[in-house]
Parts: C-alpha cells; structure tokens; sequence
C-alpha cells in the first residue's frame, strides 16, 4: 500500500485530505480540530515511510491559493481597520513576533544551534515562509549537513498549532468573554461586523422642511435605508429625493440604535406597513451577478432613476447590514430591492441575479493576480545590515491580495471573487496546504523521536507559542480593547496560521476573526521572515 500511495501523489493526498475530515469532527470536550486536522493526518501518514510526501508543488499551491483569497476578501476590513487601530495593531504584532525571538533566544541557551534555534522559530510560530527563507539563507545545499532548521521546525510546529488552537479554546472562558455573541461595531471589523437588521414602519409627526431619506441620511446621520411609503391611499418607493410630509407612513429598514434615532427624529410608530399592497410596490432578494456593476458604488448605479428602486439591504455571507451610497456591491451579495412592480424584472436583470454566473470564476484576474503576488514575492528587499529578504510564497500573494481586493476593479477586471467561490477556493487551498506540510514533516518528526532528545525542543517551541498567543489575547483585550472574536483572530494573524484562523472562525461562528487576522499578517510575516534570519547568528 505505501508503494501504492508512494507512486500517486494524488490519491495519498485525497487519502490525506479525507483522514484529516474524519478526525476533525472529533470532539472531546467540545473541542475539535476541524479542518487543521489534516496536518495532523498528514504527519501520521508521512511517519509511516519518508516516500509517503507529497510534491512541493501541492504545499506552494494550496498555501499561495489561501492567502491570496484571504488577502482578497479581507482588504475592506485591513485597510478599515488600518485608519483606526492599524498601528496599535502592528506594534501589537511586532511586539509578539519580538517576544517569540526573545523566548526561542533565552532557549537556545539550553545547547541549540543557529538553525535549529531559528527552525524552532518559525514552527513555534508555524510561518513556513520564515523556514524557507532560513533554508535559503543557509543554501539549498547546506541542509543535507545541517537538518537543524528542518528539525527544529517539524518538532515545534505540531506544538505550534495546538498550542495556538489551545489558546483559542481557552481563551473566551478564562478572560470573560464569548466571541459567538458579543456585539462587535463596524469600526473593530469593517464589512464583517452587524447587528440584526429590524424593519419598522412610522408615521411622519415632525416633519422638517425638505425632509427626504437622503436628506435624513446625510444631515442627520441616521444610518437606515427607506423602502416604502403610504400617503394617503397611494403606494410608492422612498427614493432619495422624495420629500416627506406629515402623516406619511414610511418602513425603515436599520440596528435596533439606528431604528430608535430615525423615530425619535421623524415621529412614532406604527404597524401599518402591513397592510402595504405589493401589487403596487413589490420587494425581492435578488443575487449581484453582473461583473459590469461589481465594485461600483451604490450611488452610482443610479437604480432609483433608472427603476425607481431602492436597495434596502444588502446580505454577504452571513452578515446582513443597511448599504450606503458609497457601499460598493460584491458578486455574490444578496440584496433586498423595493421597486414599482412592474420594474421588478428590469431591476432583476441589471443586477444580474444568475447563480450559474456566479459559479464562474474569472480566471484571468484570478491567475493575473496570483501571478502579480508570486512576482512581488520575489522582489529582494535590503536589510539595514546589508542583507536581503523576500516576501515570499505567502506574503508575495498575501500584499497583492489585499492591494487588489481594496482596489476591486481595473476597468473590465473585476479583481474580488463571488463570497461562495471564495470560501471555496480558501478551503481547498488550506486542506492542501495542510497535507503538504504535514507530510513532508512526518518522516523527520518520527526520526527525531527515535532518536531521542528531542524533548528541549518540543518543550521550548510550545512555550513560545502558548505564551505569545496567549500574551496577544490578553493584551489585545484587556489594553488594546479589541472585542474579543477580532483578538482571536489576531492571535491566528500573528501566528500567521491558516488552520488558527479556520479555527477561530469555527469557535466564533462568523467571519469576524478574519479581520483582525488580516489586519497583522502582513507585518507578522515580514517580521518573521526577517527575526527568523537574524536567529542563525546565535
């Protein structure tokens, strides 16, 4: 059988990849490992015979497939967050990757050499770009005298992950908190955070002088979209510059904050929205699939001139919240449309609403912006010292994701992907870069457990994980004051591990920590890929 397995890469990793499922939805004490598993599958499976690996080719593409999604979908919240928290977020994330290099130094202490120190670094911290760049640092060459960077690696990274999912457990129950169902404000998670939408009717008692919504809106900063209104016996939509009159009937659409400033402005309640006819106006949730208005601002599109029509909510992924002017739709979106009845379909077909569009990626943006990502990787930046450093796999792919997700489009590129496709891409690209890791790891892991002496650095790459994730999540919290899903997946950005952020999103039951991974990778990866190089001087 491990001839079998040996010979085709593509069945050993499938076999990986299904191992790793079945084990992740173990549970013990309401912890599973989920998706992470399969690095664990994966060293079991290397273990067995060094043969049993996988092509380094199926590492590099899960691993650059994942970040660059990652980067995609995440820019809004990383650059949202970088106006408000960005550099108490980097200082956060530099002073951790700091505290790891201190600890792996006082460590080495105990007898470990340059490379293997700088090996137990970059596993404690499971960032396989800082190997890599220590490999080349030494010369592809040096390894077959000097494993240390190799070993150390695959003796601290098993530790690193757990330590890491460990942490994140833990966390939520030893400081107080409960990442599923605390209130988090777009400004800690932008794009990514929302209360539950309410939708009330009132009946105008203060009316002002040209009182309109967008009046409402832009003067007095009620964050609420209208739908429809009643006046007298007549139905219609509430566009933008409709002036209200007294004893109008109007549904507002907003968080139950917002709600209750848009009645205390405009007058009192009232449950006649019920009786609205939809034979006059009618409302449907339509799916953003046309390319051409993808990454255009709502204000832009002009729907209330062209249709009449209104855009009350808009729904990604599992997060719902009221759109503004400036909101920008993604492929994928879900949104709620208002309109005259009879420009119901016209509405439907200028947003595209097709779900076999969506399953269509574009795979020139895609591939072009990946390219980009593997090119910036490669580009040498000096150090102070006269050294240089790269990028790499994943931080390469990681900047060109974000720049390009923040960007959205380039005249026909639409650069962002559909919310379904881009779950989907992360997922494959994480289960393969798991199985790669893991078992091109487990050869040598089993050999250095044969041999003995291993347990200084076993011991020593869990200390560092477990004190530095667990110091972030304290000090994000407690000083910082981030809420407590964003911290968790600052620990995960830190660590710059993709099956910690998997986790985290598991525990918390939303993309919030997504935000606050993006917002420190990019700096944690640099940081290590640069602290990870200095170790060797050691």
């Amino acid at each position: 059988m491990v001839d079998v397995l040996a010979a085709n890469p593509l069945l050993l990793l499938f076999c990986v990849a299904a191992l790793g499922f079945v084990l992740g939805r173990i549970e013990i004490a309401g912890i599973g490992l989920g998706v992470s598993a399969v690095l664990f599958a994966g060293l079991g499976v290397g273990s067995l015979d060094p043969a049993l690996r996988l092509p380094d080719i199926v590492l590099q593409f899960g691993l650059v497939t994942f970040v660059y999604v990652v980067g995609l979908s995440t820019a809004p919240g990383f650059f949202a967050a970088m106006r408000r928290r960005g550099v108490q977020t980097a200082a956060l994330a530099v002073g951790a990757v700091a505290l790891g290099a201190v600890l792996v130094v006082v460590g080495a202490k105990l007898g470990l050499a340059g490379p293997t120190a700088a090996g137990v670094f970059a596993g404690a911290l499971t960032n396989t770009p800082a190997l890599a760049a220590v490999i080349d640092a030494l010369g592809h060459t040096a390894l077959a005298g000097d494993p240390g960077p190799v070993l150390g690696y695959s003796l601290a990274y098993p530790g690193g992950v757990l330590g890491v999912l460990a942490v994140i457990a833990l966390a939520p129950k030893v400081l107080g908190f409960d990442p599923a169902h605390e209130v988090v404000s777009p400004e800690d998670a932008p794009g990514l955070a929302g209360g539950k939408l309410e939708l009330v009717a009132i009946r105008i008692t203060r009316p002002l002088p040209e009182m309109s919504s967008r009046f409402l809106r832009e003067r007095l900063g009620l964050a609420v979209a209208f739908g429809r209104m009643r006046r007298g016996e007549q139905t219609s939509v509430v566009t933008d510059d409709v002036v209200l009159h007294a004893d109008d009937i109007v549904t507002v659409i907003g968080e139950a904050t917002a709600i209750a400033a848009a009645v205390a402005a405009m007058g009192e309640r009232s449950d006649a929205h019920l009786e609205f006819d939809r034979s006059v106006v009618d409302y449907r949730r339509i799916t953003v699939s046309n390319p051409r208005i993808a990454q255009r601002p709502l204000g832009e599109l002009g729907l209330d001139a062209r249709f009449g029509a209104q855009i009350t909510r808009v729904r990604r992924g599992d997060v719902e919240f009221v759109p503004t002017p400036q909101t920008q739709l993604e492929l994928g979106d879900a949104v709620r449309v208002v309109a005259p009845r009879e420009q119901i379909a016209a509405t439907s077909s200028f947003l595209g609403d097709s779900q076999r569009a969506l399953a269509e990626i574009d795979v020139i943006s895609f591939s072009l912006g990946i390219g980009l990502g593997l090119l910036v990787g490669l580009i040498p930046i000096p150090l102070p010292d006269g050294g240089r450093f790269t990028l790499g796999l994943a931080g390469g792919p990681l900047v060109v994701g974000l720049l390009l997700g923040r960007t959205g489009r380039t005249g026909p590129l639409v650069w962002t992907l559909p919310h379904a496709a881009s779950m989907t891409l992360r997922q494959v690209g994480l289960v393969l870069f798991l199985a790669g890791v893991g078992t091109r790891s487990g050869w040598a892991f089993a050999e250095a457990v044969r041999d003995g002496g291993i347990a200084p650095i076993i011991g020593l790459g869990a200390v560092v994980t477990i004190v530095v994730a667990s110091l972030t999540v304290l000090v994000g919290t407690r000083v910082l004051h981030l809420p407590g899903a964003v911290a968790l997946g600052v620990v995960a950005g830190i660590q710059t591990q993709p099956a910690a952020l998997a986790f985290a999103i598991e525990r918390t039951r939303n993309e919030i920590p997504s935000a606050g991974y993006a917002a420190v990778y990019p700096v944690a990866t640099v940081a290590k890929i640069i602290v990870a190089q200095l170790l060797l001087r050691l």
